[in-house]
This record gives structure tokens, sequence and C-alpha cells, in this order.
């Protein structure tokens, strides 16, 4: 189930707030501007599951939600775990590349069709720890300082929606706050 965990930008040992309950997920998310829900999943996504496959099975929510919000690209990101040294430098450098605070000019609309990612948004002075899974979408608005974990082995699948081409490309705060929080697997540990 999807995880809510608020803390204290300045005291990251600290839980102010821990939850599993959708609505008061959203109900705290949307305080901030932040859009989260869900959608059915339909597609048990495995290894040769393609992009394609992923689109066209939710091509109606996906229609929807561009029409909704001007939203003109969409595209899958994707990593699913392989025997090999290769996959294991490229899934750490994409882990790493997305651990630093950073920004955007547009907001980071995802959809996870399968497996989980936690997005840090750091709201005022806390930050909410959001642990993603199938089903869940989540539309954090543009400038929000945020930071994502997909994971030591990352397995996840996720349809990501722009206004434009270079949407994604982050702003990087040089905040080193992303170092003093737990990363997702801890997150999940506590459990």
């Amino acid at each position: 189930m999807t995880l809510l965990q608020v803390m204290p930008a300045e005291a990251p040992g600290t839980v102010l707030t821990r939850t599993r309950d959708t609505a008061e997920i959203t109900d705290m998310l949307r305080t901030h501007g932040v859009s989260f829900s869900r959608w059915p999943v339909r597609l048990r996504v495995t290894p040769t599951t393609t992009p394609a496959d992923l689109l066209e099975t939710y091509r109606k929510e996906v229609d929807v939600l561009c029409a909704e919000q001007g939203l003109r690209l969409v595209d899958v990101a994707r990593l699913h775990p392989e025997d090999s040294p290769a996959w294991a430098v490229r899934a750490d450098a994409a882990r790493s590349m997305f651990l630093e605070e950073h920004r955007h000019d547009e907001d980071e609309v995802r959809f996870f069709a399968h497996g989980t990612g936690c997005f840090y948004l750091h709201l005022d002075d806390k930050v909410h720890a959001v642990v993603c899974e199938a089903g869940d979408l989540l539309s954090v608005p543009a400038g929000t300082r945020h930071w994502f974990d997909m994971g030591p082995v990352p397995d996840f699948a996720a349809i990501r929606f722009f206004e434009k081409e270079d949407g994604w490309v982050g702003d990087f705060t040089a905040d080193p706050i992303a170092t003093s929080f737990p990363r997702l697997d801890a997150l999940l540990a506590e459990d």
C-alpha cells in the first residue's frame, strides 16, 4: 500500500505522521497543491512487457489526463532487475541521479503501473515521503523541491507525462538535505 511519512526538514529522525490511509494521504498532499489518486491496476508487468503495452493498457486514462492538464508528451520509465554487471551499474547511476533535491519548470506527473518508488517532497519546513506503488498517480506542482528514490534494486514501471520535451530536466538546488532522510528501503523496513 501507498505510504506517507512526514518529517521536519531539520529533524529527519522525527516522524510527525505515518499513514497508509489513501484518503488521509490525498487530503494531506492536497493542502500543498499535490494531487494524489489511484487508477486500477490492469496489467501484470513482466520483463517482456513493452512500453507500448503499458500505454495501450492505460490509453483511456492517459488521454483523459492529458486533455485535462494540457500534457502533450507521454513515455514510460522502467527498470527491471537483470542478472548482469551492466544492469547494476545502470541502476545505480539512475538511482543516484534523482537522489539530489531538485525542481522542474512544469508539474511532475507520474503513474506507477508496477513496482515502488518514493518521492520526497520538501514542502515548507517539512519533508513528505510518498512511497508510491502500482496504481498510484502523483502530480507534483512545478517548482516543488523534491527528490526520488527508486530503491537499491529498482523494479518499477511508470508512465510519465510532460507539457514539453525538456520539462523533466531538473534544476538542482545543491542543498544536501536528501542525504539526511531515510531512503526507500529504510522507510519500508519500518513496517
